[in-house]
């Protein structure tokens, strides 16, 4: 039985190829900002003084349909790293999720903090074309790709000084993992019925070897979720929904990071 996820990788197969045919690999390293160094992921989620948040810039996905369609990327994002986020996630595919590469390009111009290129990735082409167009961290999703392509996708990414983000969703995953990685992050939705457990999540992030910095992904809506996966050796949080759902998300965020500070609800 096809899964969305079956659907959206399908796509986008067909999609990185149109791509390639109109700006080859060698036009997108010939792009200012492919020659300029990211910034380090991993190290500032771990920075002491910021929230280890990676706040999200999400207009719709597949499962909420549309979420905010009014806000500008570049506020909501500057907005997000004034008041204390480690990173910025941003969605740049289009079909499904709303975004685009010129959502990441807009960030990029308005923003200092590193910048995850969120997106389904299939081809390493796309690495490329994430560090043209100015991340300095791509999103890689166990659940749609082959051990051998996650190790190809993140050592190119590595060669090119990007990071690289590996999500897991279930224990199966667990194999995928790789010394390419530098952060390893649990989704708390289930791909299927897309409920949110966290208790699976501190389940699965047991099993994920130390050396990598952990984080957790999807459902978080409270200072408390935070919190408790603190306690279970979660260093970042990948949050946009709960952002992204009110009228002026940097706002939203704002009162978030006040309360994580106060340690209360």
């Amino acid at each position: 039985m096809s899964t969305i996820l079956d659907t959206i990788i399908a796509h986008k197969k067909k999609e990185v190829a149109s791509c390639k045919e109109l700006i080859p690999v060698n036009e997108l390293k010939k792009m200012p900002l492919y020659k300029v160094p990211a910034v380090g992921f991993r190290e500032s989620i771990l920075h002491p003084e910021r929230t280890g948040i990676i706040a999200e810039f999400k207009r719709q996905s597949p499962s909420k349909g549309v979420i905010n369609a009014s806000v500008r990327v570049e506020e909501v994002t500057t907005a997000y790293a004034r008041y204390g986020a480690s990173a910025l996630s941003v969605l740049t595919d289009f079909n499904f999720f709303g975004g685009s590469l010129d959502d990441l390009q807009k960030a990029r111009a308005a923003n200092t903090i590193p910048i995850l290129r969120k997106e389904f990735m299939v081809d390493a082409y796309q690495v490329h074309e994430a560090k043209a167009m100015g991340a300095d961290a791509i999103l890689l999703i166990a659940a749609c790709l082959e051990k051998e392509e996650a190790m190809e996708l993140a050592k190119t990414a590595k060669d090119l000084g990007l990071q690289v983000l590996m999500e897991l969703h279930a224990d199966e995953e667990l194999d995928i993992l790789n010394d390419y990685l530098d952060v390893v992050g649990v989704n708390n939705r289930n791909l299927k019925t897309f409920e949110v457990d966290l208790q699976h999540s501190v389940e699965l992030a047991k099993k994920i070897p130390d050396r990598f910095v952990k984080i957790s992904e999807s459902g978080i809506s409270s200072v408390e979720n935070i919190q408790f996966l603190r306690k279970h050796g979660f260093r970042g949080f990948l949050i946009g929904e709960n952002f992204m759902k009110t009228a002026d998300p940097g706002e939203a965020f704002s009162h978030f990071v006040d309360e994580l500070k106060q340690g209360v609800a």
